[in-house]
């Protein structure tokens, strides 16, 4: 028997079956028509958003990094929660702008942006969180051809890392940014041309559960912003402090402290020196405002006995939560948290394996799980599916095809 994750709170039972938004999940499938479907959630979208405000200095703006799941009724509503959006292509771009958000509040950054994209950008007045000196220089040049000043910040790659991060993005040789020590330079070149230059971006790490950590590293990123700041001669208009916060997934895994990150960065706020006293600063995140809103719905069609271990197969899969099945950059396979959405109440009762349909053994979204017993037409919750989930996986493996998604 293998533990599992710990399921996110403020779920609801009702009639012994998991409910999301006040509806039992047989219902919400019956309203969506068919499984395999994705629920997230308004209240823990609204819920999460307030309580990080709450505990953040009032001088920081919280943005949206959209990668983590650009479902367009949750990009709607998110453009009512949050400050700004990030995009990380010219898919997303467009995809933020038909859900409503004003350009102004958009930043783009990637490396490997296409000049189409560029000139798309700027022609909306976009920031560029340009990643090299070679995509500043197509900046200015679509600009000049344009007849309009692109807005452009500077992607920065610190010598620094975010400790216990699930991903590192920073330190060291990186396709991401521009080395540190190279910065000033290019922000003395982009001021001198006439472009309308926002600042700095700067993205260590994410996924990382300590609030040591993410204090340790949005101070280096601070002094980092004066070190930069004091070679250049001018003041960064906004500085992106990156993001970083993760979400419990596994066993054991415990939430981000966000009071004790928030009071040390406002206790930072208060010592930066008068150079930076107009700054505007925001952090990036995504799978912390969207992850646990998030539950992953899929039927089982099958209960099958294979040397005594008990297969529970389901029309899902790793082809719409590859993360959850271990194949999305996990080193060691661990479960998400899990249950059985019409059994929700009832208690455990026999070990199994919950897998999906499709040919593959990579495909298993829980291995050897404690579960109450189910069978042929029980739903099974897979949770934290608010991102990563249908954009980040495989839809058309196999051909099977997306998910459905609902906002509730």
């Amino acid at each position: 028997m293998k533990a599992t994750g710990p399921i996110p709170s403020g779920y609801e039972i009702v009639d012994g079956e998991l409910a999301i938004g006040g509806m039992k999940t047989s219902a919400l499938v019956a309203q969506a028509g068919d499984t395999p479907l994705f629920v997230y959630s308004t209240g823990h979208l609204r819920q999460r958003v307030a309580d990080l405000r709450a505990a953040m200095p009032e001088r920081l703006a919280i943005h949206y990094a959209m990668k983590a799941n650009p479902y367009s009724p949750l990009l709607s509503l998110m453009n009512e929660l949050v400050d700004g959006f990030d995009v990380a292509s010219g898919g997303e771009l467009e995809l933020a702008l038909n859900a409503g958000v004003d350009a102004a509040r958009i930043s783009f950054a990637g490396p490997g942006k296409r000049d189409r994209e560029l000139q798309r950008a700027i022609s909306l007045g976009v920031t560029l969180n340009c990643e090299s000196e070679g995509e500043a220089a197509r900046a200015l040049a679509i600009g000049a051809q344009l007849g309009i000043t692109p807005c452009i910040a500077i992607r920065v790659n610190p010598s620094f890392d975010l400790k216990g991060s699930g991903m590192k993005m920073g330190g060291g040789a990186k396709q991401f940014g521009v080395d540190a020590e190279r910065v000033p330079a290019l922000a003395q070149h982009l001021i001198a041309a006439g472009a309308d230059w926002r600042g700095f971006h700067i993205y260590a790490g994410s996924q990382a559960l300590s609030a040591d950590a993410i204090i340790a590293m949005q101070a280096q990123t601070l002094a980092l912003v004066g070190e930069l700041t004091d070679a250049i001669g001018a003041a960064p208009p906004h500085v992106n402090l990156g993001g970083g916060f993760g979400i419990p997934y596994f066993p054991g895994d415990e939430p981000v402290d966000i009071q004790a990150v928030g009071a040390a960065l406002s206790e930072a706020f208060d010592v930066l020196p008068d150079i930076l006293a107009e700054t505007e600063f925001c952090i990036e995140l995504g799978r912390y405002l969207v992850g646990e809103a998030g539950v992953y719905l899929t039927r089982i069609v099958d209960r099958k006995i294979s040397h005594g271990e008990v297969f529970l197969i389901t029309d899902g899969g790793l082809h719409h939560q590859l993360a959850a099945s271990g194949n999305f950059g996990t080193v060691i396979r661990r479960n998400y948290p899990v249950a059985i959405a019409t059994r929700y109440e009832a208690e455990p009762e026999e070990v199994a394996s919950i897998v999906g349909c499709l040919c593959t053994p990579l495909d298993k979204l829980s291995d050897s799980a404690h579960l109450p017993r189910a069978d042929v037409g029980d739903l099974v919750a897979i949770f934290c599916a608010g991102a990563y989930g249908a954009s980040a996986s495989p839809a058309n493996f196999l051909g099977q095809g997306p998910a459905k998604e609902m906002l509730v």
